[in-house]
């Protein structure tokens, strides 16, 4: 489970914003009324899910982008060569772009809590910090600074918490984390952090090219069948096989320079649908059902495995192809799971509901005059009460994090007399 996420100096966002999970200490009666958006977690409170709203430009996409960076070097890092330039840019202006990026989560695995930072330029990382509270205490497992000096000693602080640390230490480049390289070379605690972020953080929905699809599918087959029926499909049945087909691939030879381009057989996934008018006339599923219906597939086969398995689900742009009711839908199944945890962004307004989501659970981002990405939740308006409607609100610019566009008739006018 995700308890904070905290990001500095990636693409837009420059001073350090956090996204809070836990949940805030209110007693209204709306709060008591959702108490099933939230789940125990030790003597807090952890939010099942978290929107983020905002006009385009504002950031939102760069916060679901820097989480998605920084659990994808904690799983691929350990891969760097030293070659390797970071795919991202820090801030451009006000002299961000030779600042450090940092990033930090706190999250907990079988009930104990961990703290997590690392910061780097585009070519190096230059700090790692790990702390945990195996007693309810905060206790360092390592440090790092390979601004201290050129000697391992002295760049790396441990506690007994990982064996033989400096043997990993001395196999960490500065292109690499010390927690993906831990793991790498089988050190208990750091394989835990690794399975975390790889088994239980999706960056996004699986595709329709992830062989994890027919599994999921047979684990959850009633269910994606209910749920495309509750969207108002008429499919009542969905058959999925792995078949071998052959595939064209380049094979090279670079001692005898030479290439070639061969048949091999790969796995691929044939998916067949068939509907209520006619059940035996069965459909290519991928290539004569709706955009919509496939994205909803595609979606509760990740949701549902999520959901059932108490995961945490990134998504940017939640409405993709959904009708809005199918996304309020996919929002309320998180906040009635046991404790899966959902971070998406929206321009939906429909869902801007005090009646279904906390004010904790509601996050804008904000462009600012300098171009930077501001973050802050409607919690922090104090003054809005929960009996207020927050969708009108947000429309008239209460919060900012709205388009501002002059849409008069004499600017529409000017700009179409301008194109000619």
């Amino acid at each position: 489970m995700i308890i904070e996420i905290h990001l500095s100096n990636f693409y837009s966002i420059k001073e350090e914003v956090v996204l809070d999970l836990k949940a805030g200490n209110s007693k209204t009666q709306k709060s008591q009324d959702l108490s099933h958006n939230v789940f125990d977690f030790e003597d807090t409170q952890l939010l099942k899910s978290v929107a983020l709203y905002g006009a385009n430009a504002s950031g939102k996409s760069n916060i679901i982008k820097a989480i998605q960076f920084c659990v994808r070097m904690i799983l691929n890092s350990h891969n760097h060569n030293e070659n390797v330039i970071f795919n991202f840019k820090p801030f451009k202006f006000q002299g961000f772009e030779k600042k450090p990026s940092t990033f930090k989560i706190l999250f907990a695995i079988k009930k104990i809590e961990y703290e997590y930072s690392f910061s780097l330029n585009q070519t190096e990382i230059i700090t790692e910090e790990l702390h945990y509270y195996p007693n309810g205490r905060r206790a360092k497992v390592f440090t790092r600074n390979e601004t201290l000096s050129n000697e391992k000693s002295k760049i790396y602080s441990f506690s007994s918490a990982i064996k033989k640390p400096v043997d990993v230490a001395d196999n960490t480049s500065k292109k690499t984390l010390y927690i993906s390289r831990a793991s790498q070379m089988d050190r208990e605690l750091a394989k835990d952090i690794f399975r975390f972020f790889s088994e239980s953080f999706f960056l996004g929905y699986i595709g329709f090219d992830n062989l994890a699809v027919e599994k999921l599918f047979d684990e959850n087959k009633n269910q994606v069948l209910k749920a495309l029926q509750i969207a108002d499909s008429d499919i009542i049945d969905i058959k999925i096989k792995n078949e071998l087909k052959p595939a064209k691939n380049l094979n090279a030879d670079f001692v005898n320079n030479t290439a070639s381009i061969k048949d091999e057989m790969q796995p691929h996934l044939i998916i067949t649908s068939f509907h209520k008018s006619n059940p035996k006339v069965a459909f290519d599923f991928t290539a004569e059902e709706s955009a919509g219906t496939k994205a909803l597939f595609v979606f509760m086969l990740t949701i549902l495995d999520v959901i059932k398995n108490n995961k945490m689900l990134l998504v940017d742009e939640i409405e993709m192809s959904l009708h809005t009711k199918i996304v309020e839908y996919i929002i309320e199944l998180f906040n009635a799971s046991q404790s899966a945890q959902l971070i998406y962004s929206t321009h939906n307004t429909n869902l801007l509901n005090l009646d279904k989501l906390r004010k904790d659970q509601i996050y804008f981002v904000n462009k600012k005059e300098d171009g930077a990405t501001d973050l802050y939740s409607l919690f922090d308006y104090k003054d809005f009460r929960d009996t207020m409607d927050v969708e009108k609100a947000y429309l008239q610019g209460r919060f900012d994090a709205i388009p501002y566009i002059n849409d008069s008739f004499e600017n529409l006018k000017s700009l179409l007399n301008e194109s000619k």
